[in-house]
């Protein structure tokens, strides 16, 4: 039982960042409206495209992870979106979103009556639970690598 709970709790703490990835909340934490969408030459991506395509990978996985008919949206179209945020409100809403899926996410990994090596429920020959958990923490370092190279090139980072 003690093994299960060390589990459990380095998983969270991989979810949430912060040791030796950077945790989102500091990685889009002022980011400066007028760079959000604005791609550095040689970039392929801007802060905005990172910031949304983590939360749409994220949150299709979660909806992966308890929803028996959920249908993932056609990749790579519906997972990358335009250069720049549609409105002005639209950066903090995605932050808002990424962040209650991460806290689903985490509270899904830390609840000892999710069976993390149990294959997702609806999907018997698919991958387990924490296989989809480690994939959104893997996922989701990356991306937040590539966020803070945007800010730099930007100068919107400060170590």
């Amino acid at each position: 039982m003690a093994d299960e709970a060390v589990l459990r709790h380095d998983v969270v703490n991989l979810l949430r960042g912060g040791h030796a990835h950077i945790g989102f909340k500091k990685a889009v934490a002022g980011m400066p409206e007028e760079l959000r969408g604005r791609k550095p030459r040689g970039a392929p991506y801007t802060a905005w495209q990172q910031v949304e395509h983590m939360r749409l990978a994220q949150q299709d996985i979660l909806e992966y992870i308890r929803t028996p008919k959920h249908v993932s949206p056609e990749w790579p179209a519906a997972y990358w979106p335009q250069p720049v945020p549609p409105t002005k409100s639209a950066w903090d809403r995605t932050v808002r979103a990424f962040q209650a899926d991460l806290k689903t996410l985490g509270d899904m990994a830390g609840d000892p009556s999710t069976d993390l090596l149990s294959r997702v429920p609806h999907d018997p020959d698919g991958p387990t639970i924490l296989h989809e958990l480690l994939l959104v923490a893997d996922h989701n370092a990356y991306h937040l690598g590539q966020l803070i190279v945007l800010r730099r090139i930007l100068g919107a980072w400060e170590d």
